[in-house]
């Protein structure tokens, strides 16, 4: 099974037309569930790039999350969103590869930094204002860095729930069901990533009290 997005293909598919894809994909129907790919592959390479430093890694996991999904679709019995399904098999094969290499988990520098303009959940961050200056640009770009540099340092599950609700936008519920773990936990984790980040971040804002931004 070849699983490649073309790409001059474009799709943008509700979310409860998963399960409909889901089921004719068991029926048989391969298309369904390449529609299906489409829609998430993206998603889910943005994902994985922010588990792995090696970015050659990335695609390799990804097919093989899809790989495994497709063959796993009889076990998804639509009490959860396909997405997060298939998200928590994305994580399971990132950390699956990253342990038979020895590889620490840590933040792709490079995946924060792309952009994916057709993603309905890719908000630019990176846009550069009508009033931006050099001074301005520079500093923005220091304090990007001092977050990647961040990230990379936090205990992997605070940086999977601060990634997964602050870049991929998943709801709590939906990261809770992904981590396996009571609501509860996964705000105690993202308040702790965010105040990690503050840390670091706020001496650095505070420095820039009076300049034009």
């Amino acid at each position: 099974m070849t699983l490649q997005q073309s790409d001059d293909v474009r799709v943008s598919l509700p979310g409860d037309s998963d399960l409909l894809l889901v089921e004719r994909a068991r029926a048989g129907d391969q298309r369904a569930f390449e529609l299906l790919v489409i829609k998430y592959q993206r998603r889910v390479e943005r994902l994985v790039g922010r588990m792995v430093r090696d970015v050659d890694l990335v695609p390799d996991i990804a097919q093989e999350t899809f790989i495994r999904a497709y063959r796993a679709l009889h076990q998804f019995r639509g009490d959860a969103q396909f997405y997060t399904w298939l998200y928590r098999i994305a994580v399971n094969t990132a950390k699956k590869f990253l342990l038979a290499l020895k590889h620490d988990p840590t933040v792709s520098e490079s995946a924060l930094a792309s952009k994916d303009d057709d993603d309905e959940t890719f908000i630019s961050r990176n846009e550069p204002s009508t009033e931006e200056t050099p001074e301005s640009a520079l500093a923005a770009k220091e304090i990007t860095q001092v977050i990647e540099e961040v990230l990379a340092q936090l205990p992997e599950d605070l940086r999977q729930a601060i990634t997964l609700r602050e870049m991929e936008g998943l709801s709590y519920e939906d990261i809770a069901a992904l981590m396996a773990c009571p609501i509860g936990t996964v705000r105690s984790r993202i308040f702790r990533a965010r105040e990690a980040i503050s840390e670091r971040v706020r001496p650095m804002l505070e420095r820039q009290t009076g300049k034009r931004w």
